[in-house]
């Protein structure tokens, strides 16, 4: 009985000394998954505001300001400001029957970050571009 009771107080410190090892590379992991999935989550809504961009885009008479307010309605919904809206052609309503509207979606990551020191992507720019195609003439 008693040797058990000796081993056991020589591991006492054992715990606390694997942790001390162990913690910042768990810390670090979990940053980088919270990370990392805010980066892919904010991808799909450029994505998603770009499709709405272009939607806007295709229809009779659409100005450039057109886009970037369906971009920016539908990206302020989801609490994301600051993005940066490129329209080809500019007027997109300048495409001929059958041309394809671009309407590219740009974001730094900085600015979306959950984190407040954005270790993994803090220099990244995220992007999405949509293509559609006009089917109206003018």
């Amino acid at each position: 009985m008693r040797r058990s009771m000796k081993r056991f107080k020589v591991r006492r410190g054992a715990a606390a000394v694997e942790f001390a090892f162990v913690a910042p590379v768990f810390f670090l992991v979990v940053l980088g998954v919270i990370e990392f999935t805010r980066a892919m989550m904010v991808e799909e809504l450029l994505t998603n505001a770009a499709h709405e961009g272009a939607r806007a885009g295709v229809l009779d008479g659409a100005q450039e300001s057109d886009v970037d307010n369906a971009v920016n309605r539908y990206l302020s919904a989801a609490g994301i400001s600051g993005a940066t809206t490129a329209v080809s052609p500019n007027p997109p309503s300048s495409a001929n029957y059958g041309q394809s509207v671009q309407v590219t979606v740009t974001i730094p990551y900085k600015s979306v970050s959950w984190l407040p020191v954005p270790q993994y992507l803090g220099s990244a720019t995220l992007e999405a571009v949509s293509l559609m195609r006009r089917e109206t003439s003018n």
